[in-house]
């Protein structure tokens, strides 16, 4: 059997939009003629109530109310949320038709503007494009109609004897005068007259060529009954007359299926209608199916891509559509959650033709409804470390609903953003009816809550969103959370380094998890009062730390001592704030240049650059000067400098102890083989000579005197005292220790003898103190 589709989808919704508009303008009224109705749709735009129509002929104005309508072939119901429509049947009341060929329609649109009521004019023409069949039956969604040609047609010989039962009784009651008799169930009712009949509902009509009768569903004398399951509702009249001898009786049946439709797991909603619904409705052969959509014949290659499904299962007649089926419409509803429904106006045009010949076009208006289908929506994260922005996506949003407010880690934000802001959205629309959100904030946005994970190893930043979606036009509004997690790198913080001549720069970039860890200068955390304390320069604010280290001060190492110069290294320690442990560090190494320095190294080692300018007589060589011991000479030496490096307990030292302190001395003298020198070393009281010193607390030696190696937990403060008559114009470069010395007591034992360092031991210089010129202490 041929198959022919065309479908037909048009929302009907329960709710009236309301709008403001102070003229009918162009696209707010279509009005289309169809094959067997007219067709009004009306943007509700236009008015600020609910609008209704009124039907308009030369008798007068006919309001369309609810029963009026399904008395007079109309049906008004809304298309989609902002558009209602009116059907009009080509044999509705108060339509002007001219011998069934040319119909004309007039209609009044009421609506309000302003507070008052307008009413626009509406008129249209119409002509059918298909001829008409014999019989024709339209289940509107509010009343049933039929329709026969006029022409007297002899029974087949099947249904002869059905006449032949009924013409007895209808003889015998009739007049000349028209009469109908309904049937129910079988039963013959008593024949009434047509006003009689008009009265209860019914309205039969008679046109230059047809016949028509038409009835609201549920009528008292209708009756139900399933035909293959399926339920049927039955409204049977036979109407005639008696002329003279002649009984003209014309049988006229009206059937629909009033299956209410159903939804499948599958996603398809389904209807059902039998393949004959009665004897004198549907003829038992040849059945083809048309299915309309806006009036286009869909063939069935397109149906199948649209995904809709005609098929029959014993003599039933199924039509599966999806439920979001191209052509449908949708509406979002709010309850609790998003949830969404489909509503569909299925158009079904069934063809069959009867033993004798006679075809019949039995046509369904059906509404069609999914239940409430949650709807989804769905965040996705499309966060890039390296761009240091979380990125969320919000998609699948419906075309009726959109964003209204953003909250982010509970901070509110309305929507659109400001354009101070540092986050943004943008939205981002898809050809599938459909739109989504891009979310946008930066790393250090302060709305960003920032945890260190341990587990991780990481910094985690957290990102909470609850977005606050509204359905329109309702403005219903519900709310979609989501989370959104990213782990960055943790690495502990970093200075940069520059050296001066006068120290050492040091440059640290506050990031938000620095606070993490701790910056130490050897063993003490870095404070305000400690950097005034060692004499270091620093400020401190939101955006950076700045600590300058001058040269000498506290926490330098040096190595690398010669005439050319040294090399200083300065130490910042970056440390676990809650278990104390070294995480990192950076040093610093720079090349300094210095007229004069000692150092007096924890493993026990005199380190000393000497300016003899001032004291060696005219034409004296650094060069020729030696220690106590004679055979200690210096290192290096040149026109007015010498280099001496040197263990504590060598070359002549000497030890003073004090209650507190060790002090180790040395002294530079000149050589008395050098024949210039007028006052050779240790001849006289004004012989000029230098005097060098290292003194240590005593509770940081270890096994000074148990066994001959010197161990110190911190560095010697050392001096250098130049004699009595050279120390004048003399200036040292180093500093003061920050703990001043406590001086030697009267009682202090001064040991002459040398000490010489155990063969072989080189222990590492770890902290060096340098010391300005002080006065030898007593």
């Amino acid at each position: 059997m041929a198959l022919g589709f065309c479908i037909c989808v048009a929302l009907l919704l329960s709710l009236w939009a309301t709008a403001k508009c102070d003229h009918i303008g162009n696209g707010v009224v279509r009005m289309e003629c169809r094959d067997r109705f007219f067709m009004i749709a009306v943007d509700l735009s236009f008015t600020e109530a609910e609008p209704h129509f009124e039907a308009v002929d030369e008798t007068g104005v006919y309001p369309i109310t609810k029963k009026y309508a399904t008395e007079c072939g109309y049906s008004v119901g809304l298309l989609s949320p902002d558009h209602v429509e009116l059907r009009a049947s080509y044999f509705s009341c108060h339509t002007n038709n001219e011998d069934d060929k040319v119909f004309t329609f007039s209609f009044n649109l009421i609506g309000t503007h302003e507070g008052s009521e307008v009413i626009y004019a509406l008129n249209k023409t119409c002509s059918p494009t298909l001829p008409w069949s014999p019989r024709e039956v339209t289940c509107e969604a509010n009343y049933m109609e039929v329709s026969v040609r006029s022409e007297v047609t002899c029974p087949s010989e099947t249904v002869k004897d059905d006449w032949n039962a009924a013409l007895k009784p209808t003889y015998a009651t009739a007049t000349s005068d028209w009469q109908v008799m309904l049937h129910r169930d079988g039963e013959k009712l008593m024949p009434m007259a047509l006003s009689e009949a008009r009265e209860q509902g019914y309205v039969f009509d008679l046109t230059d060529g047809r016949l028509l009768f038409r009835t609201p569903y549920g009528q008292p004398d209708s009756f139900s009954t399933e035909v293959n399951g399926v339920p049927v509702e039955v409204v049977h009249a036979t109407l005639f007359s008696r002329q003279s001898w002649v009984v003209l009786m014309v049988d006229l049946v009206a059937a629909c299926s009033i299956h209410e439709g159903s939804y499948n797991e599958s996603g398809y909603m389904m209807w059902q209608t039998p393949k004959v619904l009665h004897p004198l409705v549907s003829g038992p052969h040849e059945t083809q199916f048309n299915i309309c959509v806006n009036g286009e014949l869909v063939q069935q290659p397109v149906a199948q891509e649209r995904g809709y499904i005609v098929e029959k299962h014993n003599n039933t007649v199924q039509i599966s559509i999806p439920y979001n089926a191209k052509g449908g419409y949708r509406k979002s509803l709010v309850s609790g959650d998003l949830y969404e429904f489909y509503i569909f106006d299925l158009y079904l045009e069934q063809i069959s033709v009867n033993e004798d010949g006679i075809d019949t076009r039995l046509r369904f208006h059906r509404t069609l409804a999914t239940p409430l289908l949650p709807r989804s929506v769905f965040t996705k994260n499309r966060t890039v470390l390296e761009q240091h922005m979380f990125t969320v996506y919000l998609g699948d949003v419906p075309a009726d609903v959109k964003l209204a407010a953003v909250h982010l880690n509970e901070h509110e934000c309305t929507v659109p953003f400001p354009n101070a802001s540092s986050h943004t959205i943008t939205k981002v629309a898809h050809p599938n009816n459909t739109h989504g959100y891009t979310l946008k904030v930066p790393f250090d946005d302060p709305v960003i809550i920032k945890q260190f994970s341990k587990e991780d190893a990481a910094m985690q930043l957290r990102l909470d969103i609850n977005y606050t979606l509204i359905v329109l036009p309702e403005n219903e509004a519900f709310h979609y959370l989501a989370s959104v997690v990213a782990l960055t790198d943790v690495s502990p913080p970093t200075f940069d380094a520059v050296c001066s001549e006068s120290g050492i720069s040091f440059k640290l970039d506050h990031r938000p998890f620095d606070y993490l860890w701790e910056i130490g200068i050897g063993s003490d955390p870095l404070t305000s009062e400690l950097a005034a304390q060692h004499g270091y320069i620093m400020s401190n604010d939101s955006q950076s730390l700045l600590l300058d280290v001058p040269l000498f001060t506290d926490g330098y190492e040096y190595k690398d001592v010669t005439l050319k110069g040294f090399l200083g290294t300065f130490e910042i320690l970056v440390r676990d704030r809650e278990t104390s442990q070294v995480q990192s560090s950076t040093v610093k190494t720079c090349p300094f240049t210095t007229t004069e320095l000692i150092m007096c190294s924890t493993d026990g080692r005199m380190t000393v650059l000497a300016d003899l300018s001032l004291v060696i007589p005219s034409g004296g060589l650094p060069a020729r000067t030696n220690l106590r011991d004679k055979y200690c000479g210096p290192k290096e030496a040149d026109g007015t400098r010498a280099l001496f490096s040197f263990p504590l307990n060598s070359c002549g030292s000497t030890v003073m102890l004090g209650k507190d302190y060790v002090t180790y001395e040395n002294q530079i003298f000149f050589s008395q083989r050098l024949p210039a020198l007028k006052n050779p070393a240790g001849s006289s009281n004004d012989i000029a000579r230098v005097t060098l010193q290292c003194t240590y607390p005593l509770a940081g030696l270890h096994r000074l005197f148990s066994v001959y190696r010197f161990e110190s937990d911190t560095a010697g403060v050392g001096r250098i005292v130049h004699s009595a008559h050279s120390t004048e114009g003399l200036q040292s470069p180093t500093m003061e220790p920050t703990t001043m010395l406590q001086p030697p007591v009267p009682t202090t034992r001064r040991i002459r003898r040398p000490v010489s360092v155990r063969p072989g031991y080189q222990a590492p210089a770890q902290y060096i103190k340098e010391l300005e010129d002080h006065h030898k202490p007593k």
